[in-house]
């Protein structure tokens, strides 16, 4: 049974949330602030945790980088902030997804479902798969519908880094840091180059994807899904 950590500071939506998750399977531990989610994760064992950033006490970013310096706990980020710079930041700053409010509860279970699946395959090192295409990281070798492709090393550790994050946007920023070395805000044509070499070897363009998608300012990502 999933363990999750609910920090949500609105009673209403708490209770709410939490009676949905425990309906679909999920142990869920509910708590009002960043402080008392804080004081969870040093003592608790858990397999996620959605954090508001709408918190009475600090904000939900602050919690974020304060959580990841003392675990990794994958965290998906609900806010009502849609502007690209802040998730961005979230991003960045150490979420491994985010959502929008207001969000339906099969939304939010389908987003907790992506998220554990990806921590329990890299817990698991089984090949990565998403949709027909799937990665073996210790063979270093990838294969679309059975078909081995032809990639070189870097174009390989691209599609690895998106594939071990499958349907969570990578910002532009974290690619050239983690790959390149380079700076976040650095504007280079590397990666714009690997990207298209891998699509044109998954068989796809960036006007019609059907693995890697663009996401129009914030970053890319590797889904099956449309």
């Amino acid at each position: 049974m999933p363990s999750v950590l609910l920090v949500e500071d609105d009673p209403v939506v708490r209770s709410a949330v939490t009676r949905a998750l425990t309906a679909l399977g999920n142990a869920v531990t509910p708590v009002g602030t960043a402080l008392d989610a804080l004081r969870e994760i040093t003592s608790g064992t858990f397999d996620v945790v959605v954090l508001d950033l709408g918190l009475p006490d600090m904000d939900g970013g602050d919690a974020l980088r304060m959580m990841r310096g003392v675990c990794d706990v994958p965290v998906i980020v609900a806010t009502a902030r849609d502007d690209e710079t802040e998730i961005v930041r979230l991003l960045n700053a150490g979420a491994d997804d985010y959502l929008v409010k207001p969000f339906s509860s099969d939304h939010l279970a389908a987003r907790l479902a992506a998220v554990l699946r990806r921590a329990r395959r890299d817990d698991a090192h089984e090949p990565l798969r998403v949709g027909e295409l799937v990665v073996d990281l210790e063979r270093r070798e990838a294969a679309l519908s059975g078909r081995v492709l032809a990639l070189t090393r870097k174009e390989f550790d691209l599609l690895a880094y998106l594939a071990a994050r499958e349907g969570k946007v990578v910002p532009r920023g974290e690619l050239l840091a983690n790959l390149w070395n380079m700076p976040g805000n650095q504007d280079d044509q590397t990666l714009d180059v690997h990207l298209s070499w891998l699509r044109r070897k998954l068989g796809e363009r960036a006007a019609a994807p059907r693995y890697l998608h663009t996401v129009r300012g914030v970053g890319f990502k590797l889904t099956a899904a449309g």
